[in-house]
């Protein structure tokens, strides 16, 4: 399974922008349909929610590739 790590510069980032960040979806408009779908968990519960706020310290999964969300040093 793909391991990807994603640094936070800011308190948070939103669950569609992150899918773009990390290049699983080409826009934030396509990350919103993943995370409608259900295809996309937070920590190991599906969200549902587009623009939930992502915190360093969480991990998102997207069918085979988990993304880790560190914060900034």
């Amino acid at each position: 399974m793909p391991r990807i790590q994603f640094t936070l510069e800011h308190e948070y980032v939103e669950l569609n922008q992150l899918l773009k960040l990390v290049g699983l979806c080409d826009s934030g408009g396509a990350g919103k349909a993943l995370v409608a779908s259900g295809a996309v968990s937070v920590d190991g519960k599906v969200e549902l929610r587009k623009t939930c706020k992502i915190r360093a310290g969480q991990r998102v999964t997207l069918d085979d590739n988990d993304i880790d969300v560190i914060a900034a040093a």
